[in-house]
Order: structure tokens, then C-alpha cells, then sequence
């Protein structure tokens, strides 16, 4: 049920994404941003009413609630875009509302039972979440700037030494369990680690809304938001407001239990020829103490797997 109702699949309040989508939106918007007055009496409705929404985009009222309740699923595309203009949507938003409008109007069926996992995916069995072994000598020729390959989900597919230490604790976990969005939710060691915590959760749901509105039935995605949907109540919180904005760059402060406060640069970038992977690499220039801090990553932890070798094949350990 849960899938049905979060993951953006016909089931749920507004029986579509896009009716969902456009009611959260609708209650961002106040009737001071477009110009209306707020009238008289108590407004039971946080933002914009229907009959303000419909009138703005110049539509009958009857058929913009039929378009929230999912009665009415194949808007035009001027529709759509006066929609979007009606409610403020940025670039972002207003693609993924044309998606979402795309979406509505196909058939939608029942989602289908989750096949196991395996390999490295997060129990989804997703095809497609390997990678070249280009791209991993790519990832080894980047060290010690941390590096990592994730799947349209964010499932760690690949790292380099640092770019899998960067997320303090996560290498505890099994490979398959290896998930950016679930290891900042679920994770004891997430929120400490990460400067800005909440900006950093909002970005990931986003991302998993994003994928929501173009492939809402995909088993990956829908058991890994069932997943968070039951242990993590932020995640609940967030999944409902409908954001859809990534961040592809910038700069992140970690609070590191193994190289303290740092800063680094950082780079999202779409790999072509796959379904949806992303590499992810973090950098600093040489000579600064954050570059150094990389140094120690990408180094941590060799100096015991070289006494662990030394010690099956039977020899001393060096001093």
C-alpha cells in the first residue's frame, strides 16, 4: 500500500502524482505572491484555494479539481505550462510537471511484486547497476580525490578508497545495503557527519521524487521509499512536500571521525550509456590541509590489510 501512495503510482489522495504534485505546490503559494487579496474570514486552505488556482491558469474550476482528484488526466500542454506559471515553478519543477502530466496520461498499472536483489543494488535487482571497468580505473585514477559511482536510486555501485570512507561508517554495511539516501537517514553516524544534515536529506529525496515522476512503478524505487517511509519519519515528512531539486555542485563540510572538519569542492556528473548512474567526485587543490585530509582517506585503513596479508601468508609483520 505504501508504494501505492508514495511512490507516485495511482493509488493514494489525488489518485495521481501529478494531482499530488499540484496540491503540494498549491499550498506553497499565497494568494500575497500572485496579487490576490487574502478576502475576509479564516482561510482553511494553506495557500492558494482551487477556484485561485484555476482562475490564475484559466481554467474552469471544475476541471482543475478533476485534474487534482485524478479524474481528468491528460491536460494540454498549454495547460501545464499556465499551471506552471500560476504557481511559480522554477525550471526544474515545471519539466518535472510536464512529466508528471506525461505520466498521468498513460495508463498506469499495478505495481508489480519486487524481485530479490543482488550484486550491488539495494535489494532491487535493478539491470544496469554495474559498471564499465572504465569507469573504474577512472575512479582509481582520480585518488586521492574521494570518488563514487551511484545508481539512479543512489545506490553506491562503485568507489574509490576515499569516496567510500567519505560516509563515515558506511563500509560497515554489506555492499547491496549500500545507499546514499538510506545511509543519511537510517545511518548513526549521518547526521553528525554532514554540516548542513537537513539540506543534505532534502537534496536526496529530490532526487528519488525526480525518478517518482518519470518511473513511479520501478520495483528499486518503490522498495527502498516503502523502506524509509517506515523508519525514517523526516523521510515521511519530506517525500510529502514534493521537492524535485538535486544540487550537481557546490561545496560540502563534513565533521569526519577520522580527519575532522573539512571542506571540499564537489561534482555530480550524469554518465552517458547507463540508466541513469551518476560519479560523484569530491576535490581539493594539492598543498592545502583539505587536500591532505584526502590523503589520509584514501590511505586509511591499508596499513592494517597489509598486516592482515602478512599475517595469512604466514610472515611477521614489518615495525
Amino acid at each position: 500500500m505504501a508504494r501505492e501512495q508514495h511512490s507516485g503510482g495511482t493509488g493514494g489522495r489525488g489518485g495521481t502524482g501529478l494531482g499530488r504534485f499540484l496540491r503540494a505546490r498549491r499550498a506553497r503559494v499565497t494568494p500575497a505572491d500572485v496579487g490576490l487579496p487574502a478576502g475576509p474570514g479564516l482561510r482553511r486552505t494553506p495557500g492558494l484555494r482551487r477556484e485561485e488556482l484555476a482562475t490564475l491558469a484559466g481554467v474552469s474550476i471544475d476541471y482543475y479539481t478533476r485534474l487534482e482528484r485524478g479524474k481528468e488526466t491528460n491536460p494540454s500542454p498549454s495547460v501545464v505550462d499556465a499551471l506552471a506559471a500560476a504557481l511559480r515553478l522554477d525550471r526544474t519543477e515545471r519539466e518535472h510537471l510536464r512529466d508528471l502530466a506525461a505520466r498521468a496520461a498513460r495508463t498506469v498499472p499495478e505495481l508489480p511484486t519486487a524481485p530479490g536483489g543482488s550484486g550491488h543494488t539495494s535489494g532491487s535487482g535493478h539491470p544496469g547497476d554495474s559498471v564499465d571497468p572504465g569507469v573504474e580505473l577512472l575512479l582509481e585514477s582520480m585518488r586521492p580525490h574521494p570518488a563514487h559511482v551511484v545508481s539512479r536510486t543512489m545506490d553506491m555501485i562503485a568507489a574509490n578508497p576515499g569516496g567510500l570512507r567519505l560516509m563515515a561508517g558506511l563500509e560497515d554495511w554489506p555492499e547491496k545495503q549500500r545507499n546514499i539516501v538510506r545511509y543519511v537517514f537510517l545511518h548513526p553516524a549521518a547526521h553528525a557527519l554532514f554540516d548542513d544534515w537537513e539540506n543534505q536529506i532534502r537534496g536526496c529525496v529530490a532526487r528519488l521524487r525526480t525518478l517518482a515522476g518519470t518511473d513511479p512503478d520501478a520495483p528499486d524505487l518503490a522498495d527502498l521509499v516503502d523502506e524509509l517511509l517506515l523508519k525514517s519519519p523526516d523521510f515521511a515528512r519530506l517525500w510529502e512536500a514534493y521537492d524535485v531539486k538535486g544540487h550537481s555542485s557546490g561545496r560540502k563540510t563534513f565533521h569526519h571521525p577520522r580527519v575532522g572538519d573539512v571542506t571540499f569542492g564537489y561534482q555530480s556528473m550524469t554518465l552517458d550509456g547507463t540508466d541513469g548512474h551518476r560519479l560523484v567526485a569530491y576535490h581539493a587543490p594539492p598543498g592545502t590541509p583539505e587536500y591532505d585530509a584526502m590523503l589520509l582517506l584514501d590511505t586509511a585503513g591499508e596499513a592494517g590489510e597489509q598486516t592482515a596479508r602478512r599475517a595469512e601468508a604466514g610472515r611477521p609483520a614489518a615495525d
